[in-house]
């Protein structure tokens, strides 16, 4: 059974431009074409596409989902390697997360110095963030 885009995007929950930017960057395969020039897919490029958003929500970037795709794909590849990656990803959030709490503690205290009332001359917050420090 053959699926065509319109029907590929629907199921999986995406546009039919996704699907197309998918097969540029190498996590779809390109679909058969019919005589018409429409595209064929396969039944199982929903679950893939769907395990490409999925995997887009957990962080991951388009390099890795192609990494994780190919090992999904090869029967010979260790959890291992797989593992590997969820780890690193997860290292990846947890730095990304203190970085936005040292962001959130700044502006707290830039915020706490400004009253939000008077001439932007002389804000703190705009004197603060003009720092070359």
């Amino acid at each position: 059974m053959t699926l065509t885009s319109g029907q590929v995007a629907k199921q999986a929950g995406v546009g039919v431009e996704t699907l197309r930017f998918y097969e540029r960057e190498g996590l779809l395969p390109e679909p058969t074409r019919r005589t018409s020039g429409y595209r064929q897919y396969p039944a199982d490029a929903v679950t893939r596409v769907q395990f490409i958003r999925r995997a887009q929500l957990l962080g991951f970037q388009l390099k890795d989902i192609k990494e994780l795709l190919a090992l999904r794909d090869d029967p010979g590849a260790d959890r291992q390697e797989v593992r590997a990656k969820a780890v690193a990803k997860l290292a990846d959030i947890d730095q990304r997360i203190r970085d936005l709490e040292a962001m959130r503690t700044d502006l707290t205290q830039l915020v706490a110095t400004c009253h939000g009332s008077g001439p932007v001359v002389g804000c703190p917050i705009l004197t603060a963030i003009a720092r070359t420090e």
